[in-house]
């Protein structure tokens, strides 16, 4: 019986009693709240090795209060009964560890894979607690970093782009005129067209309406800078969706790495370097093509638990 308040109250009216009472009786007596074996510690620590299985994704994720708390789960139970392997409060690599390794070795020599950001202390877990398995770092967080880095370029010239008319605005009051903004050929001003470009620069081309492709023309024409890091930002994420095999890979980001260092951005360069000090696991991705989709999609599921019960 789910114990959530709403349907306590339904089936509580359905058969004429209280459904606050109801409410605590489930809690106090239907299920085994009382004597959960790890109810003690539950604030700071949970494992279930049962749940253990050859394919795991380890990420964080913030519940409550900006409150971080790491969380092991088994991408085969597909985030329904029997997905959480472990969580631990807080992400220092010691505590989570100590953990972890409260689940027999054996089971734990059993995992194959884990999928994992580039965070150096979810490496040290991953290392550590799964030394049979092998650590593919998540594509997604891979691309994230060169999205962040595009929009950061775009944000730069929005801000140049506020000064510019907050000067003309100014100038325009000290000559008692009134400011009229240049308006773009689609309707935008300068200041507009930058704020609202931000959404179609998280798309492929392909998937653009008739308005952003428009604006992108625009947007382009006026900012080549902003175009050079989109075609980089749509490179990187074409070696992970049309690359094969890993040697082929391999060849292709050493090309996309050529192309960063020719444009100069500084962003971008410190991604280069990332990606460099990262090949070995960001490679592994294309062994199974495997990413922490799956994790975050449970984190998603928590938050929205909490959200329901709250």
């Amino acid at each position: 019986m789910d114990s959530s308040p709403n349907d306590c109250n339904t089936i509580a009216s359905f058969y004429g009693v209280n459904g606050k009472n109801l409410l605590h009786q489930y809690k106090d007596f239907l299920s085994d709240f009382k004597i959960w074996d790890q109810k003690k510690h539950a604030k700071k620590w949970l494992v279930f090795p049962k749940n253990i299985g050859r394919r795991l994704s380890i990420d964080e994720t913030s519940l409550s209060n900006g409150e971080l708390y790491t969380i092991v789960t088994n991408k085969s139970a597909r985030g329904r009964k029997g997905t959480i392997v472990a969580m631990a409060a807080g992400t220092k690599a010691e505590s989570v560890i100590e953990v972890i390794d409260k689940i027999p070795l054996k089971r734990r020599n059993q995992v194959k894979e884990i999928t994992l950001d580039m965070a150096g202390n979810m490496n040290l877990i991953a290392k550590k607690c799964f030394p049979n398995a092998v650590r593919v770092t998540d594509r997604f967080h891979v691309q994230k970093l060169a999205t962040e880095a595009l929009q950061e370029i775009r944000i730069k010239y929005r801000w140049q782009a506020i000064d510019l008319e907050n000067e003309a605005i100014g100038k325009s009051k000290k000559s008692n005129r009134k400011y009229e903004p240049e308006i773009l050929s689609n309707g935008d001003t300068l200041k507009q067209l930058l704020a609202r470009s931000r959404y179609f620069l998280y798309k492929s081309k392909c998937k653009w309406s008739e308005n952003q492709a428009e604006r992108a023309q625009i947007l382009f024409g006026l900012y080549p800078n902003i175009q050079t890091a989109y075609n980089l930002t749509q490179d990187l994420r074409t070696v992970f969706e049309k690359t094969s095999n890993k040697i082929i890979a391999f060849a292709r980001l050493a090309k996309w790495h050529e192309k960063v260092n020719q444009v100069g951005f500084k962003s971008f360069n410190a991604i280069s370097r990332t990606i460099t000090n990262h090949y070995q696991t960001i490679l592994n991705y294309f062994d199974n093509r495997s990413t922490n989709a799956s994790a975050e999609s449970f984190n998603a599921k928590i938050k929205a638990f909490r959200a329901k019960f709250r």
